[in-house]
């Protein structure tokens, strides 16, 4: 690898395959090599790093982890794959971990010189890539949680997920909960939602409102 520059480096990476020369020779003037030991992070969730990270060499899982500890595999990372993108585009932190199956090489690209090879903030294909990045990450969630949770906790992530804060700050979903679209969401039968929902109730984690609406007490937050 010491003997590659790092434009030849670029080069040979599919992301930047359409870079014209000059926006090539940029990249390349601004990327650092970085070598990851066995089971190091390359990002870690829950935290920024406000870095692109191309694989060069090795390989990298790409895992989730939920607040028992307990990790789902998402991906496996190979040379010319890279991480990291959708926190640049979004600045929202990490949704998953990468870490070092192997001794990895990695080119690191910081924020600044990676925006500089994005349409402008203002332009549509901006709106569309971070549209993108939120299904994305939405998606990541729910791989969690089919993987992860029991289904208390994915009819409370559902939930979640359907509620808006009234003007008094309270979580509240304002049209009345279809079981079947909340079994369809999670994996799980309507008359299992319904149960859960019925001891949801019953345990005061949510509360059915005469109109329809379906007032949800924070204690959910502990399920889902």
């Amino acid at each position: 690898m010491s003997i590659l520059s790092n434009l030849d480096l670029i080069r040979r990476v599919p992301l930047f395959s359409t870079l014209t020369q000059a926006q090539a020779e940029g990249v390349a003037d601004a990327v650092i090599k970085r070598r990851f030991k066995r089971g190091e992070c390359i990002v870690e969730q829950g935290k920024k790093s406000n870095c692109l990270a191309i694989v060069l060499t090795g390989r990298a899982r790409v895992v989730t982890t939920d607040s028992r500890g307990r990790e789902v595999i998402l991906a496996t990372m190979n040379p010319g794959d890279y991480v990291g993108e959708m926190s640049l585009i979004d600045n929202q932190p990490h949704s998953a971990t990468v870490k070092a199956e192997v001794q990895t090489d990695v080119l690191i690209l910081g924020r600044a010189e990676f925006a500089r090879c994005l349409p402008e903030n203002s332009s549509m294909a901006y709106a569309v890539m971070k549209g993108l990045v939120q299904r994305l990450r939405h998606a990541d969630r729910k791989i969690e949680s089919l993987a992860l949770m029991d289904v208390y906790g994915r009819v409370a992530r559902a939930l979640l997920e359907f509620a808006q804060p009234d003007k008094d700050g309270q979580l509240t979903i304002n049209d009345r909960v279809s079981r079947q679209d909340v079994a369809k969401m999670i994996g799980a039968s309507r008359e299992m939602v319904s149960r859960v929902m019925k001891d949801l109730e019953d345990r005061g984690f949510i509360e059915m409102a005469e109109d329809g609406s379906t007032i949800i007490k924070e204690r959910l937050n502990s399920l889902g």
